[in-house]
């Protein structure tokens, strides 16, 4: 269920760069379920929705899909390590900010191995990796701002309503 909500959710939102809810369904996954089923869904959804997206198929530059397989599957896992402190009804400021926080750290994450996937597979060398990884900070950054309002502003609504 949550590998094609989150799989959904990415074609919805596909038209708008670096606006997405994969990433957060991945971690209200893993808060939901754990880890292991963190990473699962995680693994899957991010699989799914690359290897199918019609503006490219992931598929065609394996280290590629592989990197965001392993991004999104540490955002499930990481979903599933803070399942205790997050599953709350209370939620001060100092939480809102810390789920923020993660949100954002997690898309950098993310980004940096689906960013530095090409210029490593294709062996460049550190200063053309260093500006292949420059070049894009600015979608990164973009991206990690948006993911930091969606986790701040809608997943402690979500965790509210989630009983385990």
């Amino acid at each position: 269920m949550f590998t094609g909500l989150a799989v959904g959710a990415g074609y919805a939102l596909l038209l708008i760069p670096n606006v997405e809810f994969i990433t957060a369904i991945v971690f209200i996954a893993g808060v939901y379920l754990g880890p292991r089923w963190g990473i699962t869904v995680g693994f899957l959804a991010e699989f799914v929705f690359s290897a199918a997206n019609p503006f490219g198929s992931g598929l065609v530059f394996p280290p590629l899909i592989v990197a965001q397989m392993l991004g999104m599957g540490l955002v499930g896992a990481c979903g599933g390590m803070l399942r205790k402190l997050l599953m709350s009804q209370t939620w001060p400021m100092t939480k809102v900010i810390f789920l923020g926080a993660t949100g954002a750290t997690l898309t950098f994450v993310f980004d940096t191995l689906t960013t530095l996937s090409y210029p490593l597979a294709a062996g460049f060398e550190f200063r053309q990796t260093m500006a292949v990884y420059l070049a894009g900070i600015g979608f990164t950054l973009l991206h990690q701002v948006m993911n930091a309002v969606i986790f701040a502003t809608a997943l402690p609504r979500v965790f509210t309503r989630i009983s385990l």
